[in-house]
């Protein structure tokens, strides 16, 4: 469910269809992501599954699909 979930966001954000997003999809290598981008999609998954603001450390340590599945996964 959180994989679904966040594919649909990743998905909307970067005009791909969730369908394209794997657990290994890399946010600058696969989708081109900047910074800014990944701010966006940070701030939708804090709305989207109601945690609290992602550290910037932790945030830092993101990069891929499944780290951001984890990250959730270990909150809710």
């Amino acid at each position: 469910m959180v994989f679904e979930k966040l594919a649909a966001l990743i998905g909307e954000q970067f005009g791909i269809s969730p369908d394209k997003v794997t657990m290994d999809t890399n946010f600058v290598n696969d989708l081109g992501a900047n910074s800014i981008d990944f701010v966006e999609l940070m701030l939708s998954v804090e709305e989207t599954f109601g945690l609290q603001e992602i550290d910037e450390d932790v945030a830092d340590q993101i990069h891929t699909v499944e780290d951001v599945v984890n990250y959730i996964s270990d909150r809710i």
